[in-house]
């Protein structure tokens, strides 16, 4: 297993040291260097805002780490594995919470189990919507937890489904005991998702997780927002709580207009007799057709 854990992005020891970054032992048992590790993160709290993204291909994670993205989600598929590990290797240097499937893990026991897996290819910690009884059983068995508060997606039904959490006072309440009871179990963080941006900030003056904030506004010590949403890779309409810095969804229509527009000219050339060309052909001598045909002749 430790075979698939991350290396350090070939940077020396000494060099790491220089540009803030941490030699680290894996869970899994493999060496790394991290500009993060857990201690780190929460050290941060209350001094600066860090910024986390979910990259969703190699080349998003690449460009993340070199831009100076503070931590990572990454969705990890057990029955699937290499596509979070190939994720983990592109973006060596930087701290990753691999994001777990909620129905993957049904006991504590489970929970542990699926979050060991994940840490076994490089994981740095685990991002889940588990009940505070699985946090406390993996957090024992040492795994460093993020959770997951406010609109959790696939609890909606819950909270009168995808729609803000905590206008109330009754709500408000609730998300900060949801928040509370998963420090108590051993997490170190916890993913806010759509609440008033206020509430969170007086959430998290009362907690010591690092808040990662997604629609919860400025309040929190982390600002998470997918990879999509940052680099504009989907059509309109686009959630409120987000912000498209480049528009990649625009350019790739553009490309795909231009795909098309290839092969048209592709099979016009082809049809038209344009193509192939002198220029696109290997030539042959005429004595080597000539005798090319005595050699067919003879031998029929």
């Amino acid at each position: 297993m430790a075979s698939h854990a991350t290396g350090d992005g070939g940077i020396p020891p000494r060099d790491a040291a220089q540009r803030g970054l941490t030699r680290i032992m894996t869970l899994g048992g493999a060496y790394g260097i991290r500009n993060y590790t857990v201690k780190g993160l929460r050290d941060q709290k209350g001094k600066r805002v860090l910024c986390e993204t979910l990259p969703f291909s190699i080349e998003e994670a690449v460009a993340a780490e070199e831009a100076g993205i503070d931590t990572m989600k990454v969705r990890f598929d057990p029955k699937n594995p290499d596509s979070a590990a190939a994720i983990r290797a592109a973006a060596p240097n930087t701290f990753m919470a691999f994001s777990v499937p909620l129905l993957a893990a049904a006991t504590a026991d489970e929970a542990v189990r699926l979050g060991y897996d994940a840490m076994a290819i490089g994981a740095d910690a685990i991002m889940c919507q588990w009940p505070p009884r699985f946090v406390a059983a993996a957090a024992e068995a040492g795994i460093p937890i993020q959770g997951h508060a406010g609109l959790v997606p696939r609890k909606s039904t819950w909270t009168g489904g995808l729609r803000a959490v905590g206008k109330t006072l009754d709500e408000a309440m609730w998300v900060y005991q949801e928040i509370k009871a998963l420090e108590n179990a051993g997490a170190y963080a916890v993913e806010v998702e759509v609440i008033p941006e206020a509430l969170l900030a007086e959430i998290s003056k009362r907690t010591t997780l690092m808040t990662s904030s997604i629609g919860g506004g400025s309040g929190g010590d982390i600002q998470f927002l997918f990879a999509e949403d940052i680099l504009g890779n989907n059509s309109p309409p686009y959630p409120r709580h987000s912000k498209q810095y480049r528009n990649l969804y625009k350019m790739k229509q553009e490309m795909q207009a231009e795909r098309v527009a290839g092969f048209k000219e592709f099979v016009d050339d082809v049809q038209q007799g344009r193509f192939p060309a002198a220029e696109h052909v290997i030539k042959a001598s005429d004595s080597l057709i000539g005798d090319f045909l005595a050699a067919v002749e003879a031998d029929g």
